[in-house]
């Protein structure tokens, strides 16, 4: 499947400021970047770096005045939808370097304090099928609720409240995987079926040797799905993030399938 992808984002600068931005799709894991533009107007200085999971390369900007960005990219996703429930579990001693990270708790994923929930409801599972009854469990129960939660909405939270957006759906599923010892993560994704259509957070979980996209709001599946960046929770995957206080003006994201001829 081929995704064309419009992102655009305006804000305006009352002081200078450094900026890190995290809006190009990945090239590789299961897609393939055809095509890409990025505009970024003239900020005053720029610099890519790799991220710790080389999974994508986010963008310092040092700007003035005004951040102005538009974004146009054709990324062949190539990654098919798994059976979650017939995936295996892998053992913890076997896990590579880069998943061990994800087993411990994060800024917005407590997961040490679900460990009793997760025995309770799901001990008789193991591996894929527990992560699919914790994804079936998620979005049965929570309700879809755009300005819910804030930036100091975490899993914690959600969990009692029982509502959110994206982030807040991801971020209990991480919660929940981690508790059960499958080490997860966030990951920012351009994706179909998202209403409204943004930026989308999913959970992405180690399991049978390999990384497994997870989106408990439904809404899409990672076959539609255009990968940005991944990390431990939505601090690590902002698309945006300003040292300097700015203020929106305004941003879009457009994601449309390609018909093939």
């Amino acid at each position: 499947m081929k995704l064309h992808i419009s992102a655009s984002l305006k804000y305006r600068l009352p002081e200078p400021a450094h900026l890190m931005l995290q809006i190009e799709a990945a090239d590789g894991g299961g897609q393939r970047v055809i095509d890409a533009a990025l505009d970024l107007g003239e900020p005053a200085q720029m610099a890519r770096v790799r991220d710790a999971d080389s999974v994508c390369t986010p963008l310092w900007l040092h700007a003035e005045g005004a951040l102005d960005v538009a974004y146009h990219a054709i990324v062949a996703v190539e990654r098919g939808d798994a059976d979650l429930a017939a995936l295996a579990p892998v053992p913890l001693h076997r896990l590579p370097a880069d998943a061990i990270l994800y087993l411990n708790e994060s800024r917005y994923c407590p997961s040490n304090k679900f460990h009793a929930f997760v025995d309770r409801r799901f001990g008789e599972l193991d591996g894929g099928a527990k992560i699919q009854r914790m994804r079936d469990w998620i979005e049965s129960r929570f309700t879809y609720v755009t300005g819910a939660s804030d930036a100091e909405t975490g899993a914690l939270d959600s969990f009692v409240e029982r509502r959110g957006v994206c982030r807040d759906y991801a971020h209990v599923m991480i919660a929940l995987a981690r508790a059960a010892h499958v080490p997860a993560r966030m990951a920012s994704v351009y994706a179909l079926g998202v209403r409204p259509q943004d930026f989308h957070a999913v959970a992405e979980v180690y399991l049978d040797g390999d990384w497994h996209m997870v989106d408990a709001t439904g809404m899409t599946r990672p076959s539609e799905c255009a990968r940005i960046c991944v990390g431990r929770d939505a601090a690590d995957i902002a698309f945006l993030t300003a040292y300097r206080a700015i203020d929106f003006v305004n941003q879009s994201v457009q994601v449309e399938r390609i018909e093939e001829t």
